[in-house]
């Protein structure tokens, strides 16, 4: 078998990891998402301008300022170790605050369209009917925008499986703890175990290739069957 123990462990990891972060997300940026859809503020283009900075920005400089912000001279370091839980850099908890980071705009954004393209009608028939505003948001607005979670949740924990750069930056690389897939295949290719490198690398461009092809049968009909421009 051209897959080693610690293979499997990375794979594990990397599973683990991107799960976590993915329910995560769903679940902190639901807020966020339907602020940006419905708001009026002067705020919103910086907040939206700051969701989508990890687009743009480079994995390692994220990962260098999380680094900081987090280490043991970081305004976060000193919180979470004058709380007793230690510090996050090169722990599992501090690779999860990186892919949060990483990977927010890949939740917020389509969960944001998915509420935008609910409109204002259904939920004023909603409150007509005497539904409070938490009652419309959970039993009107969530269901019509079930299509937006199911692909912010792909996209999330697709592009956290695929992280390096922040990883290796906040994790380093400790077998078991924050060696995650990507960064195994860059050992591989560093010891010259191409072969191993390949079964890796292949397995990460097979579910690349799953995650597209579901992303787009996730698509609205209408959308799919579209003629190109």
């Amino acid at each position: 078998m051209l897959l080693r123990p610690e293979d499997w462990a990375a794979i594990r990891l990397t599973l683990e990891l991107a799960g976590t972060t993915t329910v995560l997300l769903l679940v902190l940026t639901t807020p966020l998402a339907w602020w940006l859809a419905h708001t009026r503020s002067r705020w919103r283009g910086p907040v939206g301008a700051v969701v989508a900075l990890p687009l743009v920005l480079p994995p390692t400089v994220i990962g260098f300022y999380l680094l900081v912000t987090m280490g043991p001279n970081g305004p976060i370091g000193h919180l979470t170790q004058s709380l007793g839980l230690g510090r996050l850099p090169f722990t599992f908890a501090g690779l999860v605050v990186g892919s949060l980071v990483y990977s927010l705009p890949f939740a917020v954004q389509p969960l944001q369209r998915a509420f935008e393209s609910i409109g204002n009608r259904p939920l004023e028939v909603a409150a007509t009917l005497g539904a409070s505003r938490i009652d419309t948001f959970f039993t009107v607005a969530l269901p019509l925008a079930l299509p937006g979670f199911i692909t912010a949740a792909v996209l999330s924990f697709a592009h956290t499986v695929g992280e390096f750069g922040i990883v290796l930056m906040l994790g380093g690389n400790i077998e078991g703890v924050t060696r995650v897939v990507s960064v195994q295949i860059y050992d591989h290719v560093e010891a010259m175990e191409y072969a191993r490198a390949h079964w890796l690398a292949g397995g990460m461009v097979a579910f690349a290739f799953v995650v597209l092809v579901a992303l787009q049968w996730l698509q609205p009909r209408d959308q799919r069957n579209a003629a190109p421009l």
